[in-house]
């Protein structure tokens, strides 16, 4: 069948040459966008800011805090999480002036009482139940923590000096309370907001979908956010392992109309929270040391192993901050900021991108079993199409080569190797995730309501292999 006298692999040919020329150019803006992190962080190290000092773990778990301190952890349907958070955060945090502000939902029987069987006799746990039938938002949970909080400063006439954000799933380090307080501390040169690095924990039985988080932070927690807290440019909160000077949190609270710290339709309300200190000129730091095992102080947790999950919970960020965050944040006078936003917000082009490029590998495929059944001819290629090819192969081989490296240097070479072979696993969820954010995204505007459509958590480092009950 001819149409405009081309026949149907000729049609396909042609095809195979716009999508050739469209992804070419786009991976190559990509692989340009990020070559400039690396020469960045190349310099940094090379003039040794990217030092990472070591520090007793033991004399900052029993360091004494300057002030109070909170820890908000919004939960919903967490109960088989839960317990063991709680459990290791009263263990490991043992300082009198922390206060444990679990939020549970009212119709979430079971998530309160796992948490209260975890907590003992320690009265530093305060479980808060919302007045809501959730779940309805990770920032409308926090809204009531706050509250709680605000109600405890007036009982007690103390104001506390910082909040910590975590999520009930999470495994803390003894070290990071006293490392946070250090650095919100009163002295100067303090910081407003603090961020710790998050070490996803591998996992065994889900070697190409669950353990693809730890590239993923390796580089962003290893090589990214090193970059932009140099530059001095805000800091995206990760929403666990951070945390915000009290005062800090108030100014939030008087900028938005409702006067409440978040708000309550933000899907991201951590990563709004870390670029809104910034904007209101406070100091931001990304805080890296090692305790003295030569282990990162990090938060570290089991994240999604099934790809349903996954996807879920990364169309929650790419909706939250490439797409909430273009209309919510907007974007910056500072030529370093709108680039680091533009980067964060760079996901559902992404997706288009690398669906673009999967597609041409099929069309590709298809024409070449074709010339070789004589049934078709491919079209030559030209020098300058050739010559993008190899430079994005090039590119292909120096991305990798970073990921490879950044993972080996935590998790060990056998790790490192299997960042590798996820590649391809971790394109097809961005694939996944960039369509269905930008349909729910789509939804919102269109008026759907916006609620917690959050990732069910089953794991948890501290939970044995075998089903027991929450520790009691």
């Amino acid at each position: 069948m001819n149409l405009f006298g081309l026949d149907v692999w000729e049609w396909l040919a042609l095809f195979q040459h716009e999508l050739l020329l469209f992804a070419g150019i786009f991976f190559l803006i990509g692989a340009a966008d990020d070559f400039a992190v690396d020469i960045a962080w190349l310099w940094l190290r090379i003039t040794g800011r990217t030092k990472t000092p070591k520090l007793s773990r033991m004399a900052l778990r029993r360091s004494s805090l300057s002030g109070d301190a909170a820890v908000f952890i919004p939960a919903w349907q967490e109960a088989d999480v839960i317990g063991y958070t709680v459990l290791h955060i009263l263990g490991n945090w043992p300082q009198s002036r922390m206060r444990l502000y679990v939020g549970c939902y009212r119709n979430d029987a079971a998530t309160i009482e796992a948490a209260m069987k975890a907590a003992g006799n320690d009265k530093r746990l305060r479980i808060v139940i919302h007045d809501r039938v959730g779940p309805s938002t990770k920032a409308d949970c926090l809204n009531r923590l706050y509250a709680a909080l605000c109600d405890d400063e007036r009982r007690r006439g103390v104001r506390a000096h910082m909040v910590v954000f975590h999520d009930a799933e999470d495994m803390v380090d003894p070290a990071a309370l006293g490392l946070l307080d250090q650095a919100i501390g009163q002295h100067a040169g303090a910081a407003q907001f603090v961020q710790l690095p998050v070490q996803p924990m591998p996992q065994p039985a889900s070697m190409l979908i669950g353990s693809h988080y730890c590239e993923e932070f390796a580089e962003a927690h290893g090589r990214t956010m090193v970059v932009r807290d140099a530059l001095g440019a805000g800091l995206p909160g990760a929403g666990v392992g951070c945390a915000i000077e009290r005062e800090a949190l108030e100014q939030l609270r008087l900028r938005h109309v409702d006067r409440v710290p978040f708000e309550a339709e933000s899907l991201t309300e951590d990563y709004e929270m870390g670029l809104s200190v910034a904007a209101m000129g406070g100091r931001s730091r990304f805080l890296r040391a090692r305790g003295d095992d030569g282990a990162l102080i990090a938060t570290r947790a089991y994240f999604p192993d099934q790809l349903g999950a996954v996807v879920r919970q990364k169309t929650r960020w790419v909706h939250g901050i490439a797409l909430q965050g273009w209309d919510r944040i907007g974007w910056s006078r500072n030529l370093i900021e709108s680039w680091m936003r533009a980067r964060d917000r760079r996901g559902p082009l992404t997706s288009l991108v690398l669906l673009m490029g999967y597609l041409l590998l099929a069309v590709s495929a298809i024409l070449w079993a074709a010339a070789q059944l004589g049934a078709a001819q491919t079209l030559p290629l030209s020098p300058a199409l050739k010559g993008l090819l190899w430079v994005n192969f090039a590119a292909f081989v120096w991305r990798a080569s970073w990921r490879f490296a950044f993972t080996a240097r935590i998790y060990g070479i056998a790790e490192g190797l299997m960042a590798i072979i996820r590649i391809p696993i971790a394109n097809i969820i961005a694939i996944m995730a960039g369509r269905r954010a930008i349909k729910a995204y789509i939804s919102s505007l269109r008026g759907s309501a916006v609620y917690w459509d959050k990732t069910q958590h089953n794991a948890h480092p501290m939970r044995p292999a075998t089903p027991v009950e929450q520790p009691a």
